[in-house]
């Protein structure tokens, strides 16, 4: 019997997060165009999906890069709490 420890697995993609963001960024599609008080441009989608696809190659890097729980779970924090300031900011038209 060995106690060398298992080889590390290789990448593996997360569909369901990937799945999750598409959902996200489809919700203010139905908003424009079911209602008139939400007013989306091609500019505000492509930002939008930029940031959704920031965030999950940043929670897929968390998940398939660092071994430690504690580590994952400081890096998935860390990329969902820069999403959401990044979002603030962009909401209020901090950036111009």
């Amino acid at each position: 019997m060995t106690t060398r420890p298992a080889p590390r697995s290789s990448f593996r993609f997360h569909p369901t997060l990937w799945l999750c963001a598409a959902v996200l960024l489809a919700f203010p599609a139905l908003g424009t165009m079911m209602s008139d008080e939400v007013n989306w441009g091609a500019g505000d989608f492509a930002i939008f999906g930029l940031m959704l696809a920031g965030l999950c190659a940043g929670l897929e890097a968390a998940w398939h890069l660092l071994a430690s729980p504690m580590w994952r779970i400081g890096a998935a924090l860390l990329a969902v709490l820069i999403f959401l300031t990044l979002w603030a900011h962009l909401a209020v038209d901090l950036f111009d």
